[in-house]
């Protein structure tokens, strides 16, 4: 155990972005190692923002978590269906 005297908050939130980094770290090389990596490491995927009404919010996190699937997995899922959709829908009109 540590004698020394924490001086502020501030050395706690320090400590903390420590611990979080440490974690991190480990985190990665352990997904290394198994072969996997979160998505946010993954150089394949891309952070993005959207804005959902709160209901429908709701209602997609309880379904997502009720098939065990991740709602970016649902999302992704949902957007290649509308490009494919799309993409046939502007064949058909162009021919």
């Amino acid at each position: 155990m540590s004698n020394k005297k924490k001086v502020s908050r501030f050395d706690d939130l320090i400590d903390a972005a420590r611990s979080r980094q440490q974690r991190d770290e480990l985190s990665s090389h352990e997904e290394d190692k198994l072969g996997f990596r979160s998505k946010s490491t993954d150089p394949n995927y891309i952070r993005t923002t959207v804005y959902l009404p709160k209901q429908l919010h709701r209602r997609m996190k309880t379904a997502a978590l009720s098939q065990d699937r991740q709602m970016s997995d649902i999302i992704a899922e949902l957007v290649e269906q509308w490009l494919e959709e799309s993409r046939v829908r502007d064949a058909t009109n162009n021919s």
